[in-house]
């Protein structure tokens, strides 16, 4: 039930780790895996569902993410996304020195790194401010490679159309024994989330009793444990609005709900909107 530990090596006469997938190639995206390395992912089109330490949400018209040291993450890409390429960036905090992090030039990178540590979606004007020259380091030699990444990780640093994603406070970085238990129990919902999910049984899984659960679950969350099932739940309906042409009702129930009129108040609770007025939407930006 853990997620698995993804062993990351750095690409041949590079100090950081590149791969461009293309048409959905990374067998990984739908794994919950976590690593040291900070991981950058660049989507350059389509939609997806991405699941980011304890937030969930659902993506359109590419994506731009940074991904903190052992934050556990899945998603980004699947066969239904319709993304042309993802290109995946890994590197350790570490990898340009701790000396050269120190320099005055450099230090706002070390300010980006510790703000990833809770992820960060970039906005549209960042994504074509530096989607390219994040594809075309495919076919630069390491050390213009090198650059490129430092020249975007500057644009990064000053972007202003970004979103912290987890809520503030929210780190993995915690006692193994608190590792093991949160990611089983975030396995645990990715994997019955469409089941009715019972908190006596998912408390017993943590070994702890229902109050100790909700008091731990909210304190490394910073959410209820019920609040995070019905957003990944509202996440999933989401997706399959955009993705299948089936009747709301057919998508409440896939999505894990059994009442619909409970469905339509936390879709709006969660969205701002109707799960019809989201759909229409989505039709008219895919368009």
């Amino acid at each position: 039930m853990k997620p698995s530990f993804e062993v990351v090596e750095p690409s041949f006469g590079s100090s950081f780790y590149y791969s461009k997938y293309v048409e959905n190639a990374n067998n990984m995206a739908h794994l919950w895996h976590y690593h040291p390395e900070i991981e950058m992912v660049f989507v350059n089109g389509g939609a997806g569902k991405r699941q980011i330490g304890s937030h969930v949400s659902y993506y359109t018209e590419g994506d731009l993410i940074l991904i903190g040291s052992n934050l556990p993450h899945c998603g980004f890409t699947d066969t239904n996304t319709g993304n042309k390429n993802e290109t995946v960036i890994q590197m350790k905090p570490d990898f340009l020195g701790s000396i050269f992090l120190g320099l005055q030039e450099i230090k706002g990178i070390q300010e980006l790194f510790d703000k990833s540590k809770a992820g960060i979606a970039f906005g549209a004007e960042t994504m074509r401010a530096v989607g390219n020259r994040i594809e075309t380091m495919d076919d630069q030699p390491p050390f213009e490679r090198l650059l490129s990444l430092l020249s975007v990780l500057k644009e990064l640093e000053h972007a202003k159309d970004y979103k912290i994603l987890n809520a503030d406070g929210f780190s993995m970085e915690m006692q193994v024994q608190d590792n093991d238990r949160i990611n089983m129990i975030f396995n645990y919902v990715k994997d019955h989330f469409q089941e009715q999910i019972s908190l006596q049984d998912v408390a017993e899984m943590a070994s702890m009793t229902v109050p100790s659960f909700c008091r731990y679950f909210k304190k490394i969350t910073k959410k209820t444990f019920t609040h995070f099932v019905n957003e990944y739940r509202v996440v999933h309906a989401s997706k399959l609005l955009a993705e299948k042409q089936t009747s709301i009702a057919n998508i409440s129930y896939e999505s894990g709900f059994n009442n619909f009129s409970h469905f339509n108040k936390l879709f709006k609770e969660f969205t701002g909107k109707s799960a019809s007025e989201y759909r229409h939407e989505l039709k008219a930006i895919m368009k």
